[in-house]
Parts: structure tokens; C-alpha cells; sequence
């Protein structure tokens, strides 16, 4: 069998998303159409199941898949951080944003990483299994956008750190309220 808990990750792991990010967190923003903004934006809505049995047919040496439907890929990656005692590096180029979200985003004021994703997994593996991981993603219907978008390092335990644009590193600023109250 396969153990994954957010209590695994190990430095030197890298953060994979299975898929572009926040995109069901902005369309439900935008279906209650409280902010005039008409943006072509749909759910990433899609079962994982075959997804996840896809990449376990790769390699057994995953250390964390999650869901990233509550609180957004964010709000996990502070979960796994916190319950591993470990700090998790991003690189925000690296992180798959379509670009209707991130305008939609931007004018917001909202971080992608802590809008709710319908389809999108956060997986935790070794490093030397990313390439086998990504190309099983890859060759799936629903996560074609998968990308490596961090590392776990032992230092900074329980925080997630951000590399922008423009190469300086802040801290992803820590969960918190809801943004969106639950609908389902």
C-alpha cells in the first residue's frame, strides 16, 4: 500500500499542482456577480480519482496528496508545512494561474493560491520522481497543466515562502477567514 499524510513531506521534496489554480474560487466570485466584472472563467471541476490512480501506477514514493478544494492550494501548503514541520519555498512564475483568474485577481486584490480549486491536487514527492509524475499528469484529461511549483526545505518550519517575479522572497501570508462561504 501507499501511505501519504500531511505529515510526510521532507526537505528536499518538491510541490507539484496538478493544475491551474483558483479558477473555482474566482468563477463562483464571479456567478454572484456582486462586482460587475464579466471575465470568460469556468470551474475547474473534475474527478481525481483516476488522476491520482494514474500517478500510483508511476511510483509509489508519493509522500502527500491533498485536495485543494477547501481554502485553496495556500491554505494546504500551510497544513502540510505546519504538520510536517518543515517550510515550503515557491516559486510564484512556477504556479499556474489562467490568465482570466489572475486578472479577475488583480483587480480583486486576491491571491490565486487561496481561491478553492474543484480539480486540482497538491502533491508532495522526492524530487527524483517529479519527472515520472509530471508526465503521467501530463498524458491525464484533467490535469495537463501540472507543474512543479516548489520545494520543501527544513528551513522556516510551519511557513510558506513566496519567490516573486522579481526574484525576492516573502511570506505567503498565513490563511485566513473564508473568503468565499461554503456553497456545497
Amino acid at each position: 500500500g501507499v501511505h501519504t499524510s500531511g505529515t510526510l513531506a521532507h526537505p528536499g521534496d518538491v510541490v507539484i499542482v496538478s493544475g491551474d489554480v483558483g479558477r473555482h474560487g474566482c468563477t463562483i466570485l464571479l456567478a454572484r456577480n456582486q462586482f460587475g466584472i464579466d471575465a470568460d472563467v469556468t470551474s475547474d471541476c473534475a474527478p481525481l480519482w483516476e488522476t491520482v490512480e494514474a500517478m500510483l501506477g508511476q511510483t509509489k514514493d508519493i509522500h502527500v496528496i491533498r485536495d485543494a478544494t477547501r481554502g485553496g492550494v495556500g491554505t494546504v501548503l500551510y497544513e502540510i508545512a505546519s504538520q510536517s514541520h518543515v517550510g515550503i519555498h515557491l516559486d510564484s512564475q512556477s504556479v499556474p494561474v489562467h490568465p482570466s483568474v489572475r486578472g479577475v485577481c488583480g483587480m480583486l486584490g486576491l491571491e490565486p493560491l487561496y481561491l478553492a480549486c474543484e480539480g486540482c491536487l497538491v502533491i508532495v514527492a522526492p524530487e527524483c520522481e517529479a519527472p515520472a509524475i509530471l508526465d503521467v499528469l501530463h498524458r491525464q484529461p484533467y490535469s495537463q497543466d501540472a507543474a512543479v511549483i516548489g520545494q520543501v526545505t527544513a528551513e522556516q518550519p510551519g511557513r510558506v515562502i513566496l519567490r516573486t517575479e522579481i526574484g525576492a522572497e516573502t511570506m505567503l501570508p498565513p490563511p485566513g477567514g473564508e473568503l468565499l462561504p461554503r456553497i456545497c
